[in-house]
This record gives structure tokens, C-alpha cells and sequence, in this order.
């Protein structure tokens, strides 16, 4: 925990190896496919993924660039060649990267925007989570980033519910039960329908 300012400071691991998890079960024909995230094909998806995963990556390490420059709403995402070979290894690093001593100290770029490293870390985990849901979502498979990956990302989102607080990239939050799996009330906190299907 982080005294100054009281952000957890979560790992990152289960969430990364979730979101890695799904690659090799994505078929090529599903590229094509829509997600629960409208602007997002599968393929861009997956492209997007793989910036977030870079630039949160040197974000961590306190690296500023282009990739940590560039508001991603901004450019259609670009997905690797490799995507399938190398992407898994490179969302390892991004957890890694956060375990890194001072990697939650200071502050930090990711998405052209500079704020607190103890919240850049929790919005990549969130990246990771939510983005994990859709890609699993719009492929058909099961998905768990872990407990404590939810109740992180739950947190986060459940702090910015209040619609004048929420930031641009998020939607209306979608009620769900209280009583819904954790990992629903996330998605509905995302702005996402919990039951989306395509």
C-alpha cells in the first residue's frame, strides 16, 4: 500500500498470464469478429492489447516515447506478426516491469497522459483485465484473471462510478446485481454488458 497517496500496488501476474492464456485460442478466422468493445475488431483488439502492453511497460520504467506518448483513441491499433509467439512473452515483462523497485513511485506516461505511477499501474492492470474479458468474450473462451486482479480493478472502477468523475475511455456504467460474480460487476463498472454476445 502506498502510504502518500493509498493506491494498492497489485501484481500484475495472474492478469497478464489470463489475457496470454487466450492468444493461442483465437482462431484466424475470428479476426474478423466484432467484440464488446465497439471500435474494436478482434484483430485490432489484440493490436491494442499489444500497444497497451508496451507502453505500460515503459511506463513502469519511467521511459517516455512515442508508444507511451500516443493517445490510443487517436490511431487504429496495428496488430504484430508475432502477435501469437511473441506477445505472451512481452505481457510477462509488463508484469515484471511493475514489480521493479520504484516502478509505482513518481509520476509517469502512458496513453499521452502524465499522472501518478501508483494509478498508471492500476489502470494497466485494469487495461489487462477488461480487455482480457473482451478477447475472451468475442472468442468463446473461459477467462479468469484471478481475485485479486478483480478486486483491484473493481475498486478502481467503483471509485471513478460517479459519471462527472469517469474518464472519457469508459461508458455508462451498465448495473448488475450486487449479488452478480465479481467479475461481472467489473465489466458492468467498465461500461460493459456482462451478457454482450456476438
Amino acid at each position: 500500500m502506498d502510504t502518500q497517496t493509498q493506491t494498492p500496488r497489485p501484481d500484475l501476474g495472474a492478469a497478464a498470464r489470463a489475457v496470454a492464456g487466450l492468444l493461442a485460442g483465437v482462431r484466424d478466422e475470428q479476426l474478423a469478429a466484432p467484440t464488446p468493445c465497439p471500435k474494436y475488431s478482434v484483430r485490432e483488439l489484440l493490436g491494442h492489447i499489444a500497444g497497451l502492453t508496451a507502453a505500460f511497460t515503459s511506463a513502469a520504467g519511467k521511459k517516455s516515447g512515442p508508444e507511451t506518448a500516443t493517445d490510443p483513441g487517436s490511431v487504429t491499433p496495428v496488430l504484430p506478426e508475432d502477435w501469437r509467439t511473441g506477445l505472451p512473452g512481452r505481457l510477462d515483462a509488463l508484469a515484471e516491469a511493475w514489480r521493479a523497485p520504484g516502478a509505482w513511485d513518481g509520476d509517469t506516461q502512458a496513453g499521452g497522459i502524465t499522472f501518478p505511477a501508483a494509478i498508471a499501474g492500476v489502470v494497466a492492470l485494469d487495461e489487462l483485465v477488461v480487455h482480457g474479458w473482451d478477447l475472451a468474450r468475442a472468442t468463446g473462451q473461459p477467462y479468469d484473471p484471478g481475485a485479486a486482479s478483480l478486486e483491484a480493478v473493481h475498486g478502481f472502477l467503483d471509485a471513478s462510478r460517479d459519471e462527472a468523475m469517469r474518464a472519457p475511455a469508459f461508458g455508462p456504467v451498465v448495473e448488475v446485481p450486487k449479488e452478480a460474480p465479481l467479475l461481472d460487476q467489473v465489466v458492468g463498472l467498465s461500461g460493459r454488458d456482462p451478457g454482450w454476445a456476438a
